[in-house]
């Protein structure tokens, strides 16, 4: 008795593999990787439907439901037929002892083994329910060739999930699993329809079968062979195929939002080739759920062409400006910045790192905002150095930027134009989480996302709405019918183009390029991936009705009461100082009074005045700017380098070390400067103050004087 309760293995089908198989929200195959054994078959199904498990009964053990797993008159008359004809015709198998011979792939069929399997077959009815009995047959019968279980054989042979066959379709499959190996559409075509009638007329003598669907079925012809099995999401399979090999994977992809973007994707990936630029990836994410409703990994992967199988959206690519709108919240949250805070946007180094905006240009001061919403990068670098590299780079591990590999330090000020990797997955599902936290909170899986504020992120989504950026063509062409919060992004090198949207409901992130890494003139992410992300917003459904987002599908405003109300100078953007003559008044974070009152109104007659630097740029921009009275404020300032500098000299051909380039702004045209660099006289500059240098490495110091007495210095290394 301990034998026979211990006999049947816990797992039947414990050694064998499976295929991958991977599904859309409604049950629709996207595709399916084979098994490692070279075995189409599918994950293990826990039901079977009612058509074929009628259709499996009559035609393989109409005794099914009323034995315990041997049916001795089956086994009798197959017996008396195999005497009769001197070998062996028929095994008198039931489905049980069916299950259990093959879950004992390649042992002898001999009487020996029909006895152990007839015991293990009692066994295994007292261990699972018909149905369940059923459902192990129906996933581990062969059906011809190396297709295995019904699931497989539903795809393989007619296209469908088994529970959509037609009788037709149903008695060919179930009478396959009886001699695989001698009858299947592909070989004694004759005798295969003969059995499936056979079939159909016993399901008609039972009734399960009406005259005219008996009639309707034996008229259909049979399947000529094998199909393809479908091939939707080719790279999104092959992830769960690596790292979940032989299971059934259900996703969120609904697929005929899928088929519509692939052909979206593909019309631009053909128009994008003929440029150089390859290489085309979207994804698709619900903003309240998460789910990642679309996922092309790379447009066209048929077309054979190098880098097609590539999973761009899990492959890290130099981020660009797609992180400028995370530093710029952050920044609002902790009090830093406010929207319209001036931001020096003058020549800058830093060890070495000297950005530069898209266009080449300086503009002397930007608003934070408007230096978003046109994607300056000095702007950006100057927030970033104000706001401190380990904790920004901190903020993008807590949001879910598994790519950071790497110290804040080794990063430095670069973090923020492209310095380091990301993957558009990720980068995508963080504008989504940003949505879905200003609309429902911090809670649950967002519990620990850094960017909470409501009001910061309200004045991110507003900024992010705005056009007019110097690196973009028009779009509006190619608007979205819903106002959608968007960034774009460019890396060194013309490599990478990203474009990044969310709305209250969606988030889409759209990536052009050439996976190999090769850069092409004129792949600017507005100008490729950008009108792609506004294609795909066109396509998906229309916003509905919710308490959450306004009429116009925008996000709700943020109420008073969740910030503070401030005054805000309209010149400076910053806190309106005692001397400001004009304000604003700007629902704002509450962190925002750590901010600074206004500095650039320093006396009563309320001028606006900004620092000489950033005056030199700002009033070739700004005509309507008016200079600080003679004899006022600070009237001198170096450009470049900064205060306390560390400077590396370029060698030039012949391996001398090259020149270094000293730029000083002056408030007065025709001021004459003199120049001393630790203490010995240089020469004097008059309207145009550069001085062309070749310092010996080591510590200097560099002092100017003006012809009306003024004097201004600074501190340099110069590196080894």
């Amino acid at each position: 008795m301990l034998w026979y309760l211990l006999c049947l293995p816990r797992n039947l089908f414990g050694e064998l593999s499976y295929s991958t198989v991977v599904y859309d929200k409604g049950g629709e195959l996207l595709g399916a990787r084979i098994a490692g054994d070279g075995q189409w078959r599918f994950p293990r199904c826990d039901t079977v439907p009612h058509k074929f498990a009628t259709a499996i009964v009559q035609f393989e053990d109409r005794m099914f439901y009323d034995h315990y797993g041997v049916n001795p008159l089956s086994l009798g008359r197959a017996l008396l037929g195999n005497i009769r004809e001197g070998k062996v015709t028929s095994g008198g198998s039931t489905i049980t002892m069916q299950v259990i011979r093959l879950s004992r792939k390649g042992r002898s069929r001999n009487l020996k083994e029909k006895i152990i399997e007839a015991i293990l077959a009692t066994r295994l009815e007292a261990r699972y329910s018909k149905s369940e009995i059923l459902a192990l047959y129906a996933s581990h019968a062969p059906f011809g060739g190396n297709i295995v279980g019904l699931e497989a054989a539903a795809w393989r042979y007619f296209g469908r999930r088994p529970s959509e066959l037609s009788w037709a379709e149903t008695a060919t499959l179930a009478v396959l699993p009886n001699s695989p190996s001698h009858i299947h559409p592909g070989k004694n075509r004759e005798e295969l329809l003969r059995k499936r009638n056979s079939l159909l007329d016993r399901l008609l003598k039972i009734g399960a079968l009406t005259e005219e669907e008996h009639y309707l079925a034996c008229e259909e012809p049979l399947v000529l062979e094998p199909k393809a099995l479908p091939s939707y999401v080719p790279h999104l399979v092959d992830y769960y195929n690596r790292t979940s090999a032989g299971q059934a994977i259900h996703t969120d992809i609904d697929l005929g939002l899928q088929s519509m973007i692939d052909r979206r994707m593909t019309v631009w990936n053909e128009d994008f080739s003929s440029t150089g630029i390859k290489d085309l990836a979207a994804v698709v994410i619900d903003v309240r759920s998460g789910q990642i409703l679309a996922y092309c990994g790379n447009a066209s992967p048929g077309n054979r062409r190098e880098g097609a199988m590539v999973d761009i959206p899990r492959a890290p690519r130099s981020t660009g400006s797609v992180l400028k709108p995370f530093l710029y919240c952050a920044a609002l949250q902790d009090g830093i910045i406010l929207p319209g805070t001036l931001l020096p946007d003058i020549p800058l180094n830093v060890n070495g790192f000297s950005p530069r905006n898209f266009d080449l240009q300086f503009y002397g001061a930007v608003p934070a905002d408007q230096a978003l919403a046109r994607s300056l990068n000095v702007p950006a670098v100057n927030m970033l150095k104000d706001y401190g590299v380990p904790q920004f780079h901190q903020i993008l591990r807590d949001c879910g930027m598994t790519s950071l590999t790497r110290t804040a330090d080794e990063y430095g000020l670069s973090l923020i134009l492209g310095g380091a990797e990301g993957f558009l997955l990720e980068i995508t599902g963080i504008y989504a989480t940003m949505s879905r936290v200003y609309q429902y909170g911090a809670e649950g899986r967002d519990k620990d996302f850094p960017l909470t504020d409501r009001i910061a992120l309200w004045h991110t989504f507003e900024a992010l709405k705005e056009l007019g950026r110097p690196d973009e063509i028009d779009l509006r062409l190619v608007r979205s019918v819903r106002k959608a919060a968007w960034k774009t992004g460019t890396s060194w090198g013309f490599r990478d183009g990203w474009a990044v949207g969310v709305t209250p409901e969606y988030a889409v992130g759209v990536w052009a390029g050439n996976a190999k890494g090769d850069g092409v003139p004129g792949l600017v992410g507005a100008r490729t991936a950008g009108p792609v992300m506004f294609d795909i917003f066109n396509l998906l459904p229309s916003a509905h009705t919710s308490n959450n987002y306004a009429s116009d599908g925008w996000f709700l405003e943020p109420l008073p009461a969740e910030g503070l109300e401030a005054e805000v100078c309209r010149n400076s953007g910053y806190l309106r100082g005692a001397n400001c003559p004009d304000a604003d008044t700007l629902l704002l974070p509450r962190a925002s009074m750590n901010t600074r009152v206004c500095p650039y109104h320093p006396g009563e007659d309320g001028e606006f005045v900004l620092p000489p630097a950033m005056e030199w740029y700002y009033r070739q921009h700004h005509p309507e700017y008016k200079k600080i009275k003679k004899g006022g404020n600070k009237t001198m300032e170096f450009i470049y380098p900064e205060n306390r500098a560390r400077i590396t000299l370029p060698k030039q051909l012949d391996g001398t070390r090259g020149n270094i380039v000293f730029n000083l702004a002056h408030r007065e045209a025709g001021s004459t400067v003199w120049w001393h660099l630790d203490d010995e006289y240089l020469g004097h500059t008059q309207d145009i103050h550069q001085m062309s240098l070749s310092p010996e490495p080591g510590t200097h110091h560099l002092t100017v004087v003006d012809n009306g007495g003024n004097e201004c210095s600074i501190y340099f290394v110069i590196a080894f």
